[in-house]
């Protein structure tokens, strides 16, 4: 197995922004930073699968990396959400260099005039091969959740790209639907705010989308591929 790139943006993870930022302090305990149960891990993959998606388990960001890597063929053109999750495993690291994809992202940000680039994340951006993010929560009867401000990646995942693969710490992983939102709106949200003080000088973010996925596409079962890492990653 091959090393993974290392994460260059190490102040916006749970860990620095908890100490650095007055505003999210009091997270530094909550239970959603923490890496969930072998138990509840399998009983979370058996109900995504029941539900029609394709799950693979595995117990490092390394491991995690070298599957993402794995299930991306050649020439394929992919696209990423904002997604601390995957700085943390180095695959952000990983795209910004040459590799054997068509990175969209990296023509997407290299457009200046925001109108253009909007219009360029609306179009390529949410029509690619492989659309890559994290999630919000995983709930224990196999539904995703995750919540967006500009509603591009909600887009990309619902129904534009061509496949989707998320990437989630079993610290994702929750009860039911309800405590799904509760993570997304009191534990997610506030770390999002939090990264963009930094990031873009803004003094918060916003949930203006919320998308539930419960069931796999029955038009394309196998669309939707999620990687469940034995690590707390992400918010």
């Amino acid at each position: 197995m091959s090393t993974a790139p290392a994460n260059t943006n190490i102040k916006e993870t749970f860990a620095a922004l908890v100490e650095s930022d007055t505003q999210v302090t009091q997270l530094k305990s909550s239970p959603y930073a923490k890496t969930a149960s072998l138990e509840r891990v399998n009983t979370a993959k058996a109900a995504l699968e029941a539900n029609g998606f394709k799950v693979h388990v595995v117990n490092t960001r390394a491991e995690a990396f070298e599957t993402l890597k794995n299930l991306i063929p050649k020439g394929a053109s992919i696209n990423n959400a904002h997604s601390t999750t995957l700085e943390e495993i180095g695959f952000i690291t990983h795209i910004k260099g040459e590799t054997e994809w068509d990175n969209v992202h990296a023509k997407i940000i290299s457009e200046k005039d925001h109108g253009k680039q909007a219009e360029l994340r609306r179009t390529l951006g949410s029509t690619v091969d492989y659309y890559l993010t994290s999630v919000a929560a995983i709930t224990e009867d196999g539904h995703i959740a995750h919540g967006d401000l500009s509603g591009s990646k909600v887009g990309g995942v619902a129904f534009g790209a061509g496949k989707v693969v998320v990437v989630a710490g079993s610290n994702k992983i929750v009860r039911d639907e309800q405590e799904a939102w509760k993570r997304q709106e009191e534990h997610a949200l506030p770390l999002e705010s939090a990264r963009v003080r930094i990031a873009y000088g803004l003094p918060a973010s916003s949930i203006t989308h919320y998308e539930v996925i419960r069931r796999a596409s029955p038009f394309n079962g196998d669309r939707i591929q999620i990687i469940i890492v034995n690590e707390a990653l992400g918010y």
